[in-house]
């Protein structure tokens, strides 16, 4: 054993014997935040360093030894190559499904915040490897998980429970992200809105933290401009975002939801490809190479896919838009073909070139002079990234932490919602949460919505809950209120029929302006007519009633629902600790 293992060693040993119960959860949480940023970081600048080693060895050297006539044949071969050598390390690995965005969500809503390192590991190595062969795909996809797994590692090791491993698996994303594009507050948003799906005051410190040393790290390192170097762009008129930019939502918001069929059908249409699976790893490659090829390196970059803003603002019009339907189906193809990698920078590659294709377009054939192209295609972006990854928070932070122009938020915001909207309409799942409904999974805000959906009611109301008749005097519901622990008292007489539901601050006005009426008001005066549930009903069915309903808890009554005898009563409270209780019992 050499002596930087020993030492390692020896470290590790004391660490493992501090007094770690005995630390502040916040500061605990920050702490361990703060290491796994710096680690994810120096993660994204190892897998860039895999990157350029991959494009190396995949277009430079042989560039280098070809001569110029030759490329034509010899760099689609490579990138066929390239895609195929990514699917054979996943394949020869035994890889199942995941190490990607959506898997770290299904971690957290369902295995406690565990996923393996080692699996990661290998995808990213082919990710480095599609992406260093010209396949169409993001750099921040692996990171991200990367860095998750690795949060999710350390919090293992150390024992933590697991609503601190869902925490530790959210700094690690968040580093990766905010890495990837020197965008941290991009990076904790996308960590609290995708992958952990909540915002609580419990989460947001570390994972603010982590995405904060993440940054840092990839800046000394790599410099600030990764991704995408911003050249100088014209202002906004007021006209263009009450008049222009609107269009240009409810245009993105159809494109991204057109991006995300085609992203599934290419997938569903590879496998009905006849020859064996390694073959279509070649012929996909050979297509997306032909493509990469033709655009000039436009469309891949040299290596790490970035998006040539100034570049963009040359062109046609009818170039941009064409340039995105190529990249669209150079994405789709690259991971139908059996690339890895992620799918957040090629969306915002997308975005724009679609975006500064359209405004183009807009300003060249109507009396309003909105802004320039570069202006237009930063705005297309944040339109793209909500729509196709149902993420308008982090969609509106990454463009506003590039540009850092506050001039642009209203006409982001403004796209990203209008995108988003239209987007949920025209299709119904994301990249994200499609790939997880194609394997049977539902998750929401990190929850599990298969579970709402298997639960009925019957196994989660409250059948003892406190009623009240409904000529019960004001002195009578008072009585029952004080001895009933739910928030409203059903009303129902002696044959079990429901004349609605009484709630406390009912109660409340009551007693305060009951005046001479108080010998004559009775219950049913007070009760108010809602939305009830049969017992066959699914828990996920009862929360959209008590949403639409804005009620706590809702009655339950026998047969098909309306017009049944009541039989008890469901409150949210109850509900949710089913769904509590059903996912102890899947662990």
């Amino acid at each position: 054993m050499s002596a930087v293992t020993r030492t390692l060693v020896r470290w590790w040993r004391l660490v493992r014997r501090l007094p770690l119960g005995d630390l502040d959860e916040g500061a605990l949480l920050m702490g361990f935040g703060a290491v796994i940023g710096v680690v994810a970081g120096l993660g994204v600048v190892g897998f860039y360093r895999l990157v350029d080693t991959a494009f190396y060895a995949f277009v430079r050297w042989p560039a280098s030894r070809l001569a110029m006539h030759e490329a034509v044949l010899y760099r689609p071969l490579l990138t066929a190559v390239g895609l195929w050598a990514a699917w054979f390390i996943v394949r020869r690995a035994r890889l199942p499904d995941g190490q990607n965005v959506p898997d770290l969500q299904l971690a957290v809503a369902k295995r406690d915040g565990r996923i393996a390192l080692w699996p990661v590991g290998t995808r990213t190595l082919a990710a480095a490897v599609t992406l260093g062969s010209g396949g169409s795909v993001g750099s921040e996809g692996p990171v991200a998980v990367l860095g998750g797994a690795f949060g999710s590692r350390v919090g293992r090791l150390f024992r933590l429970p697991p609503r601190h491993l869902k925490i530790l698996l959210g700094c690690g994303a968040a580093a990766g992200i905010s890495g990837a594009f020197n965008a941290p507050f991009a990076g904790a948003f996308f960590a609290l809105e995708e992958v952990i799906g909540s915002f609580a005051v419990g989460a947001f410190s570390p994972v603010v933290v982590a995405s904060v040393v993440g940054a840092l790290v990839v800046r000394a390192t790599l410099g600030t401009d990764v991704v995408i170097t911003v050249p100088p762009y014209e202002a906004i008129e007021a006209s263009a975002v009450v008049l222009l930019f609107p269009l240009l939502g409810v245009a993105c918001g159809a494109v991204s939801a057109l991006y995300v069929r085609l992203y599934f059908a290419a997938q569903d249409a590879a496998r009905q490809v006849p020859g064996p699976a390694w073959s279509h790893a070649l012929l996909g490659g050979l297509c997306v190479g032909v493509m990469a090829f033709t655009a000039a390196s436009v469309l891949n970059g040299d290596g790490h896919l970035s998006i040539p803003m100034a570049h963009l603002a040359t062109l046609a019009w009818w170039t941009l838009l064409g340039i995105t339907v190529a990249k669209i189906l150079m994405t789709v193809l690259s991971f139908a073909a059996g690339g890895s990698g992620g799918v957040f920078t090629p969306t915002l590659f997308i975005g724009a070139t679609f975006g500064s294709g359209l405004g183009a377009l807009l300003t060249a054939h109507t009396p309003i002079q909105g802004a320039s192209p570069v202006t237009w295609g930063l705005v297309g972006m944040a339109g793209l990234v909500a729509g196709a990854t149902r993420a308008p928070l982090t969609a509106i932070f990454i463009v506003f932490e590039i540009t850092d122009d506050y001039e642009l938020v209203l006409p982001v915001m403004v796209v990203a919602v209008i995108a988003y909207a239209v987007s949920r309409a025209l299709a119904p799942h994301g990249l994200y949460d499609g790939w997880l409904a194609r394997r049977g999974e539902h998750l929401a805000h990190g929850a599990d919505r298969t579970v709402l959906a298997r639960v009925v009611v019957r196994h989660a109301m409250d059948r003892e809950a406190v009623t009240v008749p409904p000529g019960a005097t004001l002195a009578h519901v008072v009585a029952a209120s004080e001895r009933a622990r739910q928030p409203v008292l059903p009303v129902v007489d002696a044959d079990g029929a429901l004349h609605g539901l009484l709630t406390y601050p009912d109660l409340r006005q009551a007693l305060l302006d009951r005046g001479a009426l108080s010998d004559v008001l009775v219950a049913a005066d007070l009760a108010q007519a809602v939305p009830s549930v049969s017992q066959g009903a699914t828990l996920r069915e009862a929360l959209r009633a008590m949403n639409a309903s804005a009620s706590d808890a809702l009655p339950v009554v026998d047969g098909d629902g309306q017009g049944g005898r009541y039989v008890g009563l469901l409150t949210r409270h109850e509900l949710l600790a089913a769904y509590e209780r059903e996912l102890v019992h899947e662990v």
